[in-house]
């Protein structure tokens, strides 16, 4: 709630003629934008600050905004969305608004302000969400941060592209040659133009956005050489259409040169594109941990509202099986609390009067009253977020392999072709330095490059898949030639991540009798050591029993009656309080003793379990000379016998994620690193580290953080990433050298440098080379292996 209830009593609202007349809604920089058109019919009032409507006498037909003001600042319409296929303001802030005038008249939307520009739409804080698209994963790809074009829009302009080319490959000549099937027919002349046109427009528009903004940046790559490609092509062709039809003139086109030139970049494009889409970004899955609407306390009552209007000493309800609104301390009663996600504590943490909570964190099995202590971007997950942005903005991904060599060739054919037509117009005139200048810009077309990387990519993930490995962001990949040290978390990496019974002592009694008991006691509850305890009697088959008289020992357990006898499973401390004589059991898990009659007669032991794979999985690492480091949130005792067990050397234990990050980057400074982990909590550290895998089981956040998912609960899988990572970055290199090394001897060929010995390149030639070479990189991407 923006502002304070009392300012917000709107007793007798009628919502009758609504007049949004005067309404004022400047926008500002964070509002965010999803247009498609105007549609206020699902206006949402939630965030108003006029409390609980039900208490209010409201008419919701009559409603008059007429001098209702939202102009607001920076901060109080974050939440405002506008969705312009309607403009849907379901979720605007209307945290700011001043009720204090409001009439209820007609309702005009005449005089509405919105400061948004309609007209050239100020778009400076439109948040995308392009449909789980990974837009920070597409800004690696060449030329994609120019081009302006998603996913649809390419995949569009390259079926109708490839449709057109349907025909253009049987009514035109291959570089002047009629091939067996070509056909020719009067009138089929102005067809192939009439066609090659339509591709022009249609499947060139991407390539010269692209190039536009790439030499306006003094940097031209991939869509400057493609660009240069498309045009030199087609007018070319056009020039030698208009002197063959009307001049009588015999000159050759390009014309299937240049449609086939469309085509394979467009499929490249689209191929590198779907291999970029990715399920949602890790801030955004951030902010789905906290729930949508907190039981704030107002008087003696609570009341609903939602999470964005809290404030800091607000005091909300939050009760078992819900997760904390925001950042507090507790005021009022005893509970656990699930912190894995957050801080990698593997152990419910119990929480009491002045104990501190963390917002999305999971509240167990008790009800805690919470005053807000940080909300937004000063909570624990506004600082996540903030890191998690700042890791992915500073993260320098290497630029990409082929739009460097495409760089390169676009200015050694641009700079070839200029001196082979100067020179060569000097030595033979314009006609002959014209066919040479232009069989030198042919030669460095980019069909084979336009397609080397993008074939690879599409290789790899569909090999990652059959093992069980989603790769999300390819060029981190592709560019982790090598590694040097594997950094992983403890719980649910390489542990289950949930509690198990390690060990039943028992004294005077069978350990299935003691176990049936147990489980009978703890079957109605839902705690993780309760659900654990009786998972265990059931995976044991033992008998089941009835508990009656089931009561909760607030912080020590439960009692309850069994078979006509009374138990208590309690803690050690309960049995401390009351002076109960034990022998204390050693373990590093939690620990529960059954009592009977003042007598402790068991024990169990609960915690979480080492994957299977794990030891098998830090072997294979040893032995690759890749050193594992366990780097985890659990206390140094649990994470040195956990590392002990599995062989591990290198142990970093109690870890912030804020400390994860920095030994991500301490270990970068030594080597390259891959992270990989599930929680919350190492979601930046996934984002700064060479190569990330998050575990399939963890939570949205990890994954929307890393290069790659494990959905395989087998570890070892890893280790076939990273040598399909290496493979792949080989046959990457490869098809590099096919794709664009034969320009190194063919441009300076075409452009007659050896003309002296009598050596020339003609047009023909260069295109049959350049077919080639396309087809030895498809065939050599085809051939990629783990």
């Amino acid at each position: 709630m923006a502002e304070d209830k009392q300012k917000n009593n709107m007793p007798n609202m009628n919502h009758g003629d609504m007049d949004h007349s005067k309404m004022d809604m400047s926008g500002d920089a964070h509002s965010q934008k999803d247009m498609n058109g105007m549609d206020m019919s699902n206006m949402g009032h939630s965030k108003m600050d006029h409390h609980d409507m039900s208490c209010c006498n409201t008419d919701n037909s009559k409603m008059d905004h007429s001098k209702m003001n939202m102009s607001g600042d920076n901060d109080s319409k974050k939440d405002m969305n506008h969705d312009m296929g309607g403009m849907d303001m379901g979720n605007m802030d209307h945290s700011k608004m001043d009720m204090s005038k409001m009439n209820h008249g007609d309702m005009d939307h005449s005089k509405m302000n919105m400061d948004h520009d309609m007209g050239g739409m100020n778009m400076s804080g439109m948040n995308h969400d392009m449909g789980g698209m990974d837009m920070g994963g597409m800004m690696n790809m060449p030329g994609m941060m120019h081009m302006g074009m998603d996913h649809s829009d390419m995949k569009k302009r390259f079926w109708i592209s490839l449709i057109l080319l349907v025909p253009l490959v049987f009514i035109t000549p291959f570089m002047g040659v009629d091939l067996p099937f070509t056909l020719t027919f009067p009138g089929s002349n102005w067809l192939t133009a009439i066609i090659a046109t339509a591709m022009y427009v249609v499947g060139t528009k991407p390539f010269f956005t692209g190039a536009k903004s790439e030499l306006k940046s003094k940097k031209p790559a991939m869509m400057s050489l493609i660009s240069m490609g498309l045009i030199v092509t087609y007018w070319v062709s056009m020039y030698s259409f208009v002197a063959n039809t009307f001049f009588g003139q015999m000159t050759m086109d390009y014309f299937f040169e240049f449609a086939s030139l469309v085509v394979i970049m467009l499929l490249g494009h689209v191929i590198e594109m779907e291999a970029t889409m990715k399920a949602g970004s890790a801030t955004s899955e951030l902010t789905k941990l906290t729930p949508q609407t907190a039981h704030v306390k107002h008087g003696d009552s609570f009341m609903d509202m939602p999470v964005s209007s809290l404030k800091p000493d607000m005091e909300v309800q939050v009760r078992a099986g819900e997760s904390f609104p925001a950042d507090g301390v507790v005021l009022e009663g005893s509970s656990r609390v699930d912190e894995s996600l957050m801080t990698g504590e593997s152990k419910p943490v119990k929480k009491e009067k002045d104990s501190k909570v963390i917002g999305g964190t999971i509240n167990d099995d008790g009800t805690l009253l919470v005053k807000v202590q940080a909300v937004g971007a000063d909570s624990f997950i506004g600082h996540l977020k903030d890191t998690l942005n700042q890791t992915e903005q500073s993260s320098s991904k290497a630029e990409s392999l082929a739009n460097k060599v495409a760089g390169w060739l676009f200015w050694v054919g641009l700079t070839a072709a200029f001196l082979a037509f100067v020179i060569w117009t000097a030595i033979s005139g314009p006609a002959e330095a014209f066919n040479t200048a232009v069989t030198t810009l042919i030669i460095a077309c980019p069909h084979a490059l336009g397609l080397a990387i993008p074939l690879v990519i599409q290789r790899t993930k569909a090999i990652a898949a059959k093992d069980g490995i989603l790769i999300k962001k390819h060029g981190a990949v592709l560019q982790a030639k090598h590694l040097d040290y594997v950094l992983m978390d403890k719980t649910g990496t390489l542990t289950n991540g949930h509690f198990q019974v390690q060990d039943i002592q028992t004294k005077g009694v069978q350990e299935n009798d003691a176990l049936a008991v147990m489980a009978a006691l703890e079957s109605q509850s839902s705690h993780p050591l309760a659900k654990a305890i009786v998972q265990k009697a059931t995976d044991e088959k033992v008998p089941s029993k009835q508990a009656e008289n089931v009561q909760t020992i607030k912080g020590a357990g439960l009692t309850g009656d069994v078979d006509g006898q009374h138990y208590a499973i309690v803690n050690a401390r309960y049995l401390d309080e009351q002076k109960i004589a034990y022998t204390a059991m050693q373990s590093d898990g939690s620990v529960s003793y059954l009592v009977q009659n003042k007598q402790v007669i068991a024990a169990i032991s609960l915690g979480d379990s080492l994957k299977p794979s794990a030891k098998d999985f830090v072997k294979a690492l040893q032995s690759m000379n890749i050193a594992p480091v366990m780097v985890t949130g659990d206390g140094q005792q649990t994470a040195d016998k956990v590392a002990q067990e599995l062989g591990i050397s290198e142990v970093r234990a109690q870890v912030s994620p804020e400390d994860k990050i920095n030994l991500v980057k301490e270990y970068q400074q030594r080597g390259k690193v891959m992270m990989i982990g599930d929680g919350i909590n190492d979601a930046p550290a996934l984002a700064q580290a060479d190569l990330s895998v998050a575990i399939g089981a963890g939570t949205d956040v990890a994954q929307a953080s890393a290069d790659a998912v494990l959905i395989s609960t087998s570890l070892p899988k890893i280790i076939d990433l990273i040598k399909l990572a290496h493979n792949a970055n080989q046959k990457e290199l490869e098809n590099l050298w096919w794709g664009a090394g034969y320009n190194i001897i063919a441009i300076p060929t075409a452009a007659g440098i050896f003309s002296f010995a009598g050596i020339m390149l003609n047009p023909m030639i260069g295109a049959i080379v350049m077919s080639l070479s396309t087809l030895i990189v498809a065939g050599n991407a085809m051939l990629l292996r783990k």
